[in-house]
């Protein structure tokens, strides 16, 4: 569930993704049309009038006015700045603004005729001592920054910045005089606006084709999951079908098994019984008290071992004290049943377990018990085994440990593992196997309890 919700929302947020991409470059579009329409009509009108040249120098002009307030300001933002990531755009918008100056600058360079050569030189040359002065503070740290931003603007930059604006205003009194350069500024306008196309198109073009590469790379992705997804579907068709196949293999051992039992002990038992009784009947008609007396003993010897297998079988089955004493109690009988029969050594512990705990989770625990004993006496050669249960409040956790030969848990996976997987997911727990060739096995069981 938790991988389908994440799946459903990693979608969405491609959804959302794309829809803002492709937006985003029909806007991107609409305004290249829009600015390159706007700059034709500007290029038509200067062409038409001489008198554009002066608008045009003033806008020029003013551009170098803003742009030199505003890096003011921008210099004062990022001085005054704390966080580095923030001080950085503000130094990032700096420079976006001094090219931009740069290039206003080179544009009216162009269009400078007569008396204000003097005044735009000297102006030129402030501005190239102005960013000079403020090459150094973008090594600051933001320590520096704090400790010597506001003196920095109060003795450099905005006496500076104030007599570059006298003399740009000394230029535009100059500039009143000059109507007479129309074309100059028809083909300014027209490299700038070829520049400004330019720039759009380019990020036009980079902006589909950066949706395009996320397209495919999301499809891609979608592919190479669905095949994942199809192979895991297969997979666990295909073990599902051996899990059924090894199920009903073990149901018809466990049937031969108790066959056997019931065959070679019980059959036997009373078989036994049977020639004993004859036995008994022959003492009777003859009236020997004593020998009758031990025959019936040992009739009675026979009868107790019988009912002792048939008692044992019955608590292989399904144990009685599961249900009359509790789950501790049981699993204690198991360890002592195992213990005497094999030699291992079995603990049993538990930390504050109900006896209140479903059926269900009862038979698990009880069940994983006895195949992970069943496993530690064939397979695992070991001689101590430790049982943990362990009651939360939310969870029963159930921790079997040997000190038997171990095994690879990435190739050898037996019926018994499987079993007990199957029981511990339709609890909705987990099963967690750790072990390696030579340390010994641990199996952690998880149940959650509602």
């Amino acid at each position: 569930m938790i991988s389908i919700g994440r799946n459903r929302a990693l979608a969405a947020n491609s959804r959302l993704v794309l829809m803002a991409g492709f937006g985003g470059l029909l806007l991107l579009m609409a305004f290249a049309e829009f600015d390159g329409m706007q700059a034709l009509t500007e290029i038509q009108t200067s062409n038409d009038e001489i008198r554009e040249d002066f608008l045009r120098r003033t806008r020029v002009l003013d551009r170098i006015r803003a742009d030199l307030y505003v890096s003011g300001t921008y210099v004062r933002d990022y001085l005054l700045e704390p966080e580095s990531g923030k001080a950085e755009g503000h130094r990032y918008s700096l420079l976006e603004s001094r090219s931009d100056m740069d290039a206003a600058l080179n544009e009216y360079r162009k269009l400078v005729k007569g008396a204000e050569a003097g005044p735009f030189q000297v102006l030129t040359q402030d501005l190239a001592s102005y960013w000079g002065v403020l090459e150094p503070v973008f090594a600051w740290s933001a320590a520096e920054r704090g400790r010597d931003g506001y003196l920095f603007l109060r003795d450099e930059v905005f006496p500076r910045r104030t007599a570059m604006l006298g003399l740009a205003d000394q230029i535009r009194a100059l500039n009143e005089a000059q109507l007479n350069a129309g074309k100059v500024r028809v083909e300014a306008t027209f490299s700038q606006f070829r520049r400004r196309l330019t720039l759009i198109l380019g990020l036009t073009i980079g902006l589909g084709l950066l949706l395009a590469a996320s397209s495919m790379r999301r499809i891609l992705g979608l592919e190479n999951q669905r095949a994942a997804n199809l192979d895991e579907i297969v997979r666990a068709r295909e073990e599902l079908k051996a899990l059924s196949a090894r199920l009903v293999e073990a149901q018809e051992e466990e049937r031969r098994s108790i066959s056997r039992e019931l065959h070679d002990e019980v059959g036997q038992a009373l078989t036994g019984v049977l020639v004993e009784m004859a036995n008994l009947s022959t003492l009777i008609r003859e009236g020997n008290m004593e020998a009758m007396a031990e025959k019936a003993a040992g009739i009675k010897h026979e009868v107790e071992n019988s009912i002792s297998v048939v008692r044992n079988m019955a608590l292989l089955l399904r144990p009685s004290m599961l249900d009359d004493l509790g789950l501790i109690a049981a699993l204690e009988w198991q360890a002592r049943e195992v213990s005497k029969r094999s030699g291992v050594w079995v603990k049993v512990s538990a930390d504050q377990v109900s006896e209140e705990l479903p059926e269900e989770h009862k038979t698990c625990i009880y069940r994983v018990v006895q195949e992970g004993l069943h496993n530690c006496e064939q397979h695992a050669s070991a001689r101590h085994v430790e049982v943990a249960v362990r009651q939360e409040q939310d969870r029963l956790q159930l921790l079997i440990r040997d000190d038997g030969r171990g095994f690879d848990t990435r190739r050898e996976r037996g019926m018994g593992l499987l079993g007990i997987e199957e029981r511990v997911n339709h609890l909705g727990g987990s099963v967690t196997v750790d072990s390696t060739p030579g340390s010994g096995t641990s199996i952690e069981v998880v149940l959650p309890l509602k």
